[in-house]
C-alpha cells in the first residue's frame, strides 16, 4: 500500500476556535459494493452558513485560561467557561487509584464503571452525590449499560473472574475467567444481584444495548471485543484463524446477544455478523513531530522503543520496570540489570507492545477485525460503528442481523472510536482515539486533524465528509488527551454536544453547521502529576436530565451545569432541561422530544434573533406577546397564542429561516391547545 503523506502540521495553540476545513489526506467511501472518492473541499469553497443568516459567533476568553493550570490530583488548577462545576466527588476506597470508565443512568442514579467493579451514585441532589453501592468485581473495562431492571457490564481483560474475586487468573487456560458480559438484576439498585454472564471469544471491550421497537420481549446487546482470541480449551468454538481457514473464526465479526426480558438468565449469543467483510486496511498517517523526537531521544539514551516505522513507540519506565524486575527475580539477580536481562526485556516488550499488522504476501492487507464502539439509534433504524480503521453505517432494522450499508476511512484518523448522530438523523460524528487514550495527543505541534472528530452528513445511505473538530487549545505532554466519549445536549433546533477529552477536559460545541463546529463552553484541570504523564481526565461525559455528568478517570465523579452565554440563552438551557429520560446508555441514543413550553417558544425566538432571521422589532413584539399570554389562562391565553401562531405562519414564507419560524408557530399552537 502506498502511504500517503500527512497534512502539514498546524499549531493547536494558534488554532481558531473552530477548525478550518482542510482537504482529506485520503478518504475511502464504500456503499454496498461500490466505492467512491469524496471531492476535495476547501474553506473558501464552503461557506459556513447560508449567506443571509449570521453564523454563530463566540468570543472566547483570551488568553485561554486552560493554559498553564496547576498540576495535582485533587488540588489541580481549574478553568471553566460558560459552565459551572456543581460538585466533584472522589471514588470509594476500593476504587481509588483504579481507572474509572463509562457511565449509564437510571432514574436518579448514575452507574459508573471502574476496572475494579461498579459504583452507583444517587445524583438526585447534584451538589451532593451520594455513593449507594460500591460493588467490587474486577474486569477491564467494566463499561456499563442499563435496561429496565437489568444492568450489563463488559469484561475483556485476562484477570476477570466469574466469581468477581480479586485474586485474578494466572493460568493461560482457566474456566474461572470471565470475558464477556455480566448481567445483574437491579430491581433494588442499592443491592445488585449477579444473575448471569455470557462468555465471548474476545471478551467485551464495550457493548451496546438495543431496544428494538418491534420486539418487546427481548433486548439485544452488540458486543465489541478487541482483545486476543481465547483458546478453544477455555471456551469451546473459539478460533483465531482467518475466516478463509475457519468459517467460524472469532475474527472479523461482532457478537449479538439476545436477552429474554422474562428470563434474562437465558441470555445467549444468537448471531455473529461479519460486518467487516471485504474491507481492506485503510491509509494511515505517520507519527507526529513530537513522537518522532521522543523516539529518537529514547534510542540515543538507550531507552526502550518497540515496533518499526510508523508503528514505533517508546515504552515508559512505568510499563517496563515491573517486567524487568520479574526477569531479574527469576534469575535471582541483584543490583543493576545485566546485558542478558536487558536483551530479554527488549524481546518481551517487542512481543507485548510492538506487534503490528503483518504485511500480506499478496494483495492489500485486511481491514479491521472488530469494532470498538457501536452507537444505535433505533428511532431511525441506523447504527454508527466506530471500527478501528473505519466508520460504518449499519442497518439495524433486524436487530439480530445488523447489515453494513456504508463505510468511510480517512488517513487523518488513527482509531475510529465512537459515534454520535444528531437528533434528526441527518448527520453523524465519529471520534478518533489516536494514541489509545493513554498518550498526550493535544500538544501544540500535533495536527488539528489527528485525534479529532470527523463530521459527516447522511445522504440516504451515503456519509459525506464535512469537517473536523478538535479541542482548540494545546495541552501539555503530561496530559493524556484525545477525542473521547460524549453525547448530545437537547438544545432545541440545534446540534450541541458535550465531549470528554481525557485530560483535555470537557468541551461543549455546536455542530449545527457541519462545516463549522464551534466550541461554546469548557471545563478543564491541570495535569494529574507535575513530573510525569499519569492517566486522568474525563473518560466520558453525558447530559442527563438537566446536568452534565463526567466520569473522571482518577478523581471520581464530576457534575456540571450550563450557564447562559452569548452562544446559549437561559431559555435554550431551560428547554433542554424539559427533556426527561428514565434511563440513558451512551451507545443507545434516544430521540429527544421537547414538550411544548414557553421556554421552548422563547428558545426559538432567541435563535431567530441570534441568526438574524427575525428583525429586532419583530423579536421584541413576539416576546411581548409571549409574556402577555403567559400571564393569562384558559381561553384568553389560547386566543393570544393562536393569533400569534397564525401571524408567524404567514411570516414563515418570507423568512430567511422558514423552518425555525414554523417550529415556533407549532409550539404556540400546542400551547394554545393546552399541551
Amino acid at each position: 500500500m502506498t502511504r500517503l503523506a500527512p497534512e502539514p502540521v498546524r499549531s493547536a495553540r494558534h488554532a481558531t476556535r473552530s477548525i478550518a476545513l482542510l482537504p482529506l489526506a485520503a478518504s475511502l467511501a464504500l456503499a454496498g459494493c461500490s466505492s467512491s472518492q469524496p471531492a476535495p473541499m476547501t474553506a473558501a469553497a464552503t461557506p459556513a452558513a447560508p449567506a443571509a443568516l449570521r453564523p454563530l459567533r463566540v468570543t472566547a476568553p483570551s488568553p485561554d485560561p486552560r493554559i498553564g493550570l496547576r498540576a495535582g490530583l485533587f488540588d489541580a488548577g481549574q478553568a471553566a467557561w460558560n459552565v459551572r462545576l456543581v460538585s466533584t466527588t472522589p471514588p470509594a476506597a476500593p476504587f481509588v487509584g483504579v481507572t474509572n470508565s463509562d457511565l449509564a443512568f437510571k432514574g436518579n442514579y448514575a452507574i459508573q464503571g471502574n476496572y475494579n467493579g461498579i459504583q452507583v451514585w444517587d445524583i438526585s441532589s447534584p451538589a451532593r452525590p451520594t455513593p449507594v453501592v460500591t460493588y467490587v468485581c474486577p474486569a477491564s473495562q467494566s463499561d456499563v449499560s442499563v435496561y429496565g431492571n437489568l444492568l450489563f457490564v463488559s469484561g475483556e481483560g485476562l484477570t476477570g473472574r466469574l466469581d468477581c474475586g480479586t485474586q485474578g487468573v494466572d493460568e493461560a487456560v482457566s474456566h474461572d475467567r470471565l470475558r464477556g458480559i455480566r448481567i445483574f438484576d437491579i430491581t433494588n439498585i442499592r443491592d445488585p444481584r449477579y444473575i448471569a454472564n455470557v462468555q465471548t471469544c474476545r471478551g467485551s471491550h464495550t457493548h451496546t444495548v438495543l431496544e428494538h421497537p418491534g420486539d418487546r420481549d427481548n433486548v439485544y446487546i452488540y458486543v465489541s471485543g478487541s482483545s486476543s482470541v481465547r483458546p478453544a480449551e477455555e471456551l469451546a468454538g473459539c478460533s483465531g484463524l482467518s475466516p478463509n481457514e475457519d468459517p467460524n473464526s472469532a475474527l472479523f465479526r461482532i457478537e449479538v446477544i439476545r436477552v429474554p426480558l422474562a428470563h434474562p438468565e437465558r441470555a445467549a449469543i444468537v448471531s455473529s455478523p461479519r460486518i467487516f467483510n471485504d474491507l481492506v486496511a485503510p491509509p494511515e498517517h505517520g507519527l507526529a513531530p513530537a513522537d518522532l523526537a521522543e523516539i529518537e531521544a529514547a534510542r540515543r539514551s538507550g531507552g526502550f522503543v518497540v515496533g518499526q516505522g510508523d508503528r514505533a513507540r517508546v515504552v515508559s519506565e512505568r510499563r517496563y520496570a515491573p517486567v524487568l524486575d520479574s526477569i531479574m527475580e527469576a534469575r535471582g539477580g541483584m543490583g543493576a540489570p545485566s546485558a542478558a536481562d536487558t536483551a530479554a526485556l527488549r524481546s518481551i516488550l517487542e512481543e507485548r507492545f510492538g506487534r503490528g499488522r503483518p504485511e500480506p504476501s499478496d494483495g492489500p492487507a485486511p481491514g479491521p477485525t472488530q469494532c470498538h464502539d457501536i452507537t444505535v439509534y433505533p428511532a431511525i433504524g441506523y447504527a454508527g460503528g466506530a471500527c478501528g480503521g473505519y466508520g460504518l453505517l449499519l442497518d439495524i432494522k433486524n436487530p439480530a442481523e445488523p447489515r453494513r450499508m456504508a463505510a468511510v476511512s480517512d488517513s487523518n484518523f488513527s482509531y475510529w472510536h465512537s459515534a454520535t448522530f444528531n437528533n434528526d438523523g441527518t448527520k453523524i460524528l465519529f471520534t478518533d482515539e489516536w494514541g489509545g487514550g493513554g498518550a498526550p495527543k493535544c500538544r501544540d505541534t500535533d495536527p488539528m486533524e489527528w485525534g479529532a472528530d470527523a463530521i459527516f452528513t447522511l445522504r440516504g445511505t451515503r456519509m459525506e465528509f464535512q469537517s473536523y473538530f478538535k479541542l482548540p487549545v494545546a495541552q501539555t505532554s503530561l496530559e493524556n488527551c484525545v477525542a473521547h466519549n460524549g453525547s448530545l445536549i437537547p438544545i432545541p433546533g440545534r446540534d450541541v454536544m458535550v465531549q470528554g477529552w481525557y485530560q483535555g477536559g470537557i468541551s461543549v460545541f455546536d455542530w449545527t453547521d457541519p462545516k463549522h463546529a464551534v466550541e461554546i463552553a469548557f471545563f478543564d484541570r491541570g495535569p494529574v502529576d507535575p513530573e510525569r504523564m499519569r492517566s486522568g481526565g474525563s473518560w466520558s461525559v453525558y447530559w442527563y436530565n438537566g446536568v452534565i455528568v463526567s466520569s473522571e478517570i482518577a478523581r471520581g465523579l464530576d457534575i456540571l451545569e450550563l450557564v447562559p452565554s452569548e452562544a446559549l440563552s437561559r431559555n435554550e438551557i431551560d428547554a433542554a432541561k424539559s427533556v426527561r429520560l428514565e434511563q440513558l446508555n451512551s451507545q443507545g441514543q434516544p430521540k429527544f422530544v421537547w414538550p411544548n413550553s414557553f421556554a421552548l417558544a422563547r428558545a426559538y425566538v432567541d435563535q431567530l434573533e441570534r441568526s438574524g432571521a427575525m428583525g429586532t422589532d419583530r423579536v421584541a413584539s413576539v416576546r411581548r406577546t409571549l409574556s402577555e399570554a403567559e400571564g393569562r389562562s384558559g381561553a384568553s391565553r389560547s386566543g393570544v397564542l393562536g393569533s400569534l401562531a397564525r401571524e408567524l405562519g404567514d411570516d414563515a414564507a418570507g423568512s430567511m429561516d422558514a423552518t425555525k419560524v414554523r417550529m415556533l408557530a407549532d409550539v404556540l399552537r400546542g400551547l394554545a391547545n393546552g399541551g
